[in-house]
This record gives C-alpha cells, structure tokens and sequence, in this order.
C-alpha cells in the first residue's frame, strides 16, 4: 500500500475474525516498526506477545474499573481521565456505571495482544520537574507504538491502542512479571479486522494548527 493510503486508513480495529496472526507476520511488522525513533536512540522498548487465552481475559479483567469512569464521565459531558477539569461524579456513580465491553472485550478476544512497555532507565523524561502530568516520554515509544498499527495496516490486520488498564499498572506487573522501571504504555488488541474501514472522520488541518503563536492564523494550503 502506498503510505499515505496506511496513514489514511489505519483506524482502531477493535471487532475480529477468529484467524490467528501468526508469528512470522508479527516478526515482519516488529522488524518495520523497530525504526521509530526513541530519545538518544537509546530504544527501550519491550514487546510482551500474549495469546494465552487465559492470561488476555485477566488483563481485560483489570480494565473496568477505568472503563466505567471512562463512560460515566462521557456521559456527563465530560472529558473522561483529563488531569485538568475535575470531575463532578461521585465514586459511586462512577461504580453503578456499566462496563463498556468495546472498551475491555477486545483484549479478551483479539487472537494476539501485545504489551508494550518502555524502560524509564533510558527516557529523557524532560517534564518530569513540571506541575502538570507527564507526556514527554511517550515520545520515545508511542513512534513504535504507531509504526506496529500501521505495519499491521499494510499486512491486511487492524488493532488499537488501549489504555485503560494502564491505571492498575501494579496489576499488570504482578500478572506479566513486569519489573518496576518498565512503564506500560500500551496494550494493543491484534487481528483480522470483520471490516476494514477506508473512510475516517478527523479535524480539518485548519483545526489544530497556529501560525507564528497560539493566537494565529490556521495553516491553509494558501497562506
């Protein structure tokens, strides 16, 4: 596929046929997606391959609770997870929410779940002094990250990038034997997508983008 028709078209597979990925096609899109770049080019990226079908239904299993704030905020109109705006629920109304299963089910179900986790030993983590939650190190895994969903893409397999038991990381350490300086970035569900989407929905260019300063022009095509 051309790449720009790969950057278009890879949306976040969640719903997959039973067809197995085998290890092959998995050792092909690691081989691509090994050239992302990492702070230093210091590469502390570690790839847990799941497809024990008992060890996936306990990694789904540490995720409602973050579903269920997920969805109860959403529903009160509010941005789910954001460390800026506070909530207004209550724990218990967050607990009597139902788990989305769109946001669990596909770990437990996806024929390959990879865990993707980066060693804070080799991060350059250039915020980690500021009053506000980091996100610089993600800057040296979420590139590979990225480049395994769109290789997936080209290989006809589809997957998405999860998240939600990321917040029971201790959890996820004792289950996967994870050691303490690993950060878990990602938990990607992989498969055969039951349909292959071409047409996504995102903002405009003119949407996100400022000239110069915050308070900018929008970058169009003719300025």
């Amino acid at each position: 596929m051309d790449i720009y028709e790969v950057m278009r078209t890879t949306f976040s597979a969640r719903n997959f046929t039973d067809e197995s990925v085998p290890n092959e096609v998995l050792y092909k899109i690691f081989d691509q997606a090994r050239f992302a770049p990492s702070g230093g080019n210091r590469q502390g990226a570690h790839i847990i391959v799941v497809r024990d079908i008992d060890m996936k239904r306990k990694i789904a299993d540490i995720a409602p609770y973050a579903a269920k704030r997920y969805k109860a905020q959403q529903k009160n109109g509010e941005n789910p997870w954001n460390t800026i705006q506070k909530s207004e629920l209550s724990e218990s109304e967050i607990e009597e929410t139902p788990v989305p299963k769109m946001l669990t089910e596909p770990i437990a179900q996806a024929p390959v779940v990879l865990v993707v986790g980066v060693d804070l030993r080799v991060v350059a983590s250039m915020d980690q002094y500021l009053s506000r939650v980091g996100v610089v190190s993600g800057a040296s895994i979420y590139p590979l990250v990225w480049n395994i969903l769109l290789a997936a893409r080209n290989e006809g397999y589809g997957g998405t990038i999860t998240t939600m038991a990321i917040s029971e990381e201790p959890s996820l350490r004792e289950i996967l034997g994870i050691p303490s300086y690993i950060a878990v970035a990602a938990i990607i569900p992989i498969g055969r997508p039951k349909k292959m989407l071409t047409k996504l929905r995102r903002q405009e260019v003119e949407k996100f983008t400022h000239l110069e300063k915050w308070s900018g022009l929008p970058l169009t095509e003719k300025n």
